[in-house]
């Protein structure tokens, strides 16, 4: 049988279709393997969702590092974060002194209190994300719940995001650090060299209908909640506290508050 050029294109027009799909059906598969926190992976029966996910944290309620220190190590021993000594500092929480913290919030008669404490920093979630804009290949994007997001798979490690964050809250792996968990979770991916990580509030744990586990972990003293429901629990909070946001003044509108 004879055949004409119009349908050797239509043979070769299906078949790369079919060759596309199957390697978008491979790199879906990829991407999901990879864990439940990206966003078009679907949530558990009893997910939580919000509008805007946002947090309030009571400084007031801290009194040392033996304070913070569960809240870390809950975070870090859920997402496989490593602790490198004299190497690197991968963090997705930390504390640091008030000066550090809010460096534009200086006033000449502070408390002493306020002075010398420490506070608990993360990732604030923008609602204006620098990192997602300076990102060239959408490595880092932001969810319609407001949650800040790394695709691992896409990230070149290229550290833009890293740049543009003003908050110093992503970390980037300048070697393997899987060799440096005590404990692995294997219900959380573990990252490879030469990629960038930071907190997501949680996001796998949220879409089993759990809070995030710093949140668990603070007895109280973290409230989470959905900033766009003006009935909710942490809007009541800011409505009734002086709260401070971390560096607002550049536009960013940190999703993550301090009562002082």
């Amino acid at each position: 049988m004879k055949t004409t050029r119009r349908d050797f294109l239509k043979v070769a027009g299906v078949t790369a279709l079919g060759m596309a799909a199957g390697a978008g059906s491979a790199l879906a598969y990829s991407k999901g393997a990879y864990l439940p926190h990206y966003e078009h992976m679907a949530p558990g029966h009893e997910h939580l969702t919000a509008k805007r996910w946002g947090m309030v944290i009571d400084t007031r309620a801290f009194h040392g590092e033996e304070d913070f220190a569960p809240l870390i190590a809950a975070c870090h021993k859920e997402h496989n974060v490593p602790t490198i000594p004299g190497k690197q500092d991968v963090k997705w929480l930390w504390t640091d002194s008030f000066h550090a913290a809010f460096p534009h919030n200086h006033q000449e008669f502070l408390a002493e209190r306020v002075h010398h404490s420490r506070y608990l920093l993360l990732c604030n979630h923008c609602d204006n994300p620098p990192c997602v804009r300076v990102c060239p290949t959408k490595a880092t994007f932001k969810r319609e719940d407001g949650i800040v997001m790394m695709d691992m798979h896409r990230c070149i490690g290229c550290r833009f995001c890293m740049a543009g964050c003003p908050y110093g809250s992503r970390s980037f792996n300048f070697q393997d650090p899987r060799p440096f968990l005590a404990e692995e979770n294997p219900a959380y991916p573990t990252r490879m060299k030469g990629v960038v990580e930071k907190c997501t509030f949680c996001t796998e744990r949220l879409a089993e209908g759990k809070m995030p586990a710093c949140v668990e972990a603070s007895e109280g003293k973290i409230v989470f909640g959905d900033l766009g429901d003006p009935d909710s629990e942490i809007r009541h909070i800011l409505a009734e506290n002086f709260t401070l946001r971390r560096k607002p003044d550049l536009g960013t509108s940190p999703s993550v508050f301090y009562i002082i």
